[in-house]
């Protein structure tokens, strides 16, 4: 019997999937001062490139070097860095595989560190230390057109310099996902409101990006499936916006769901966790954190679906595959370490990732701790299965503390 997981998925624009798995996307902060990439970028893609993944997604790419989600993201806003970009693009296909540029915009989940003053829908602040998070300026009316065209740009320089698709991120707390909120968005005008005008933002980038990049070119959107909190975005109204995403014609739709202040895309709660919609004892034992949710939009979704977040067994994969839920499986904390699962699940040479996870003490070190062992591979060391979380809380912080001081600022 052929295995689900190496089957081919052709997408709605033409392009086809090796397989269904992919690499999901990972922060990295490895770009230099100006945002732009750098050879640890190719030395980690080429990485995940060659471990046998048929789709690799990048880190957050962003449109704007004023507001970052962290100090060291790559961003496309008149800083140069295409021969940068080309070259990563060629590491990051070295195995045949697709590579989509992640582009997204950090709103109010800029940290203070990269801009005191970040910009949101609307000047409601996060129940995040200020220390951390700087209360947030809304954005006038005319700025918001301005963001649209940036995303389309960056989606003209993914395609140019050799990346083949591209992700819209609109989830997680960031800035198209924080219009898509009544609790983040309180704006009275056409880009608030009802959800017609909060999703407005989102499907005009979606087909401003299509414009740029033609018919003929992979477009995926990141969503959160809920945003898990009170008077936040809403299961029901992420069914309504996957029916509006797929008469937009998007090829490729992943499956998410929380923010900073409910980190459910971790595995984590805050406070306020809020389920909008039932969870069947049936789903609550498997793998993946959002498959149930994956399985009400399968209902009117009109493009593919991923999910990310939880799956760890070949038997668990294989099974949200036959079940019809889903058509790709995102893989992300395991392969900050093992960049080859993927040829490994395929070659049976184990039957499930690492769980690493398990290990790490306190659990609230698990970011810093998968984010500094790609951070080790960029730099063509080995992974350090055995760091701790004391250690990597305190090395994580020092790297963010240095990369933010190489930060040239943006104007």
């Amino acid at each position: 019997m052929t295995d689900p997981l190496r089957q081919p998925l052709r997408l709605p624009c033409g392009a086809v999937l090796a397989n269904r798995l992919c690499k999901a996307a990972l922060t990295e902060g490895l770009a230099d001062g100006w945002n732009r990439a750098t050879e640890r970028h190719v030395r980690l893609y080429r990485k995940w490139a060659e471990g046998g993944a048929g789709l690799v997604l990048t880190g957050n790419v962003q449109v704007d070097r004023r507001y970052l989600e962290r100090p060291g993201n790559v961003a496309i806003d008149g800083n140069g860095g295409l021969a940068e970009l080309k070259a990563y693009a060629r590491a990051g296909t070295a195995g045949g595989n697709h590579l989509w540029m992640q582009i997204g915009h950090a709103g109010r989940q800029t940290p203070r560190r990269v801009n005191p003053q970040p910009v949101a829908p609307s000047a409601t602040a996060m129940s995040l230390p200020a220390s951390a998070y700087a209360p947030p300026r809304m954005l006038r009316p005319e700025e918001i057109p301005d963001i649209i065209r940036r995303f389309a740009h960056v989606a003209a320089m993914a395609r140019e310099t050799g990346f083949t698709g591209i992700q819209i991120h609109a989830a997680h707390g960031y800035l198209l996902s924080e219009f898509l909120s009544p609790r983040a968005n309180q704006r009275d005008d056409e880009w608030g409101g009802p959800l017609e005008n909060r999703a407005r933002a989102l499907l005009q980038v979606v087909r401003a990006c299509r414009r740029s990049v033609g018919n003929d070119f992979p477009v995926g959107v990141r969503l959160n499936s809920s945003d898990f909190q009170q008077g936040g975005f809403t299961h029901a109204e992420c069914l309504e916006v996957v029916r509006w995403l797929g008469a937009a014609g998007i090829d490729l739709l992943e499956i998410s769901g929380g923010n900073y202040e409910q980190p459910s895309m971790m595995g984590l709660q805050g406070r306020e966790l809020v389920h909008d919609a039932p969870v069947a004892d049936s789903t609550r034992a498997r793998e993946a954190y959002f498959l149930d949710y994956a399985e009400s939009i399968r209902r009117v979704a009109a493009m593919p679906l991923m999910v990310t977040g939880g799956f760890r067994t070949r038997a668990g994969m294989q099974a949200a595959l036959a079940s019809g839920a889903l058509d790709v499986i995102g893989l992300g904390r395991p392969m900050c370490l093992d960049t080859d699962l993927p040829n490994r699940l395929f070659d049976h040479a184990v039957d499930q990732a690492a769980r690493y996870e398990a290990a790490i003490d306190p659990p609230k070190a698990g970011l810093g701790w998968f984010c500094l062992q790609l951070i080790r591979i960029a730099d063509g060391l080995e992974p350090d299965r055995a760091m701790t979380g004391a250690n990597a809380m305190a090395d994580y912080v020092r790297n963010e503390e240095e990369t933010a001081a190489r930060l040239v600022r943006a104007g």
